[in-house]
């Protein structure tokens, strides 16, 4: 999907995502101390602006324009004094390049994209973790296609987590898991199980 298409989809009443954190999201920083954190592929910054509400400083970069205006009224309505916290970037990753170390914890959550451009954005990202930070990647893996529930339908732009470890290989950082994890979703027809690919790396 291109900008104009998420554009629309996100031009809708309600959020396209939930009003909260991605639960691995939540998982892998609720116990950590706030600072500066990158998120790629922010859509309408659910996952920026939790973490600013825990007192991070947060960069959100999307190539959506509806997205990101979701994202500035719920910083408003939600941040208050402290929606300053959340810095909205409107850029392709294809051409977004994040300063070099600059964020303590950087996140790149349901980028689905074809192999190369993936490979270009991880490794963009591994790149932009600081001394002593962490890389979190999760997305719909590849298995979940056959064996799991939701998520985009082309094999094309479905990963592993192991090919996302390959994907930031030499680039400084220490993989700490690289594994399929199960979800529950509930569906109108029952609770479904997604599979999503999750890779946490430290520099």
């Amino acid at each position: 999907m291109d900008s104009a298409e998420w554009d629309r989809r996100y031009a809708g009443s309600e959020l396209v995502w939930s009003a909260g954190p991605n639960r691995w999201v939540e998982e892998v920083a609720a116990d950590l101390p706030p600072g500066r954190a990158l998120d790629l592929a922010a859509g309408e910054g659910r996952n920026a602006l939790w973490l600013a509400e825990r007192g991070w400083t947060v960069t959100a970069v999307d190539f959506s324009a509806a997205g990101l205006a979701r994202a500035r009224s719920l910083a408003e309505r939600r941040l208050g004094e402290h929606a300053g916290r959340v810095q909205l970037v409107e850029a392709d990753l294809r051409e977004y390049t994040p300063a070099r170390h600059g964020a303590d914890l950087v996140i790149v959550a349901y980028l689905q994209v074809d192999e190369r451009l993936r490979r270009d954005a991880l490794r963009a990202a591994a790149d932009a973790v600081a001394p002593g930070g962490r890389l979190l990647v999760v997305a719909h893996d590849s298995d979940n296609l056959a064996h799991g529930f939701g998520g985009p339908p082309n094999p094309a732009v479905l990963y592993t987590a192991q090919d996302a470890a390959s994907d930031i290989e030499g680039r400084g950082l220490q993989v700490l898991r690289a594994e399929p994890r199960t979800r529950e979703v509930s569906t109108d027809a029952g609770p479904r199980t997604a599979i999503d690919a999750f890779l946490l790396a430290r520099r």
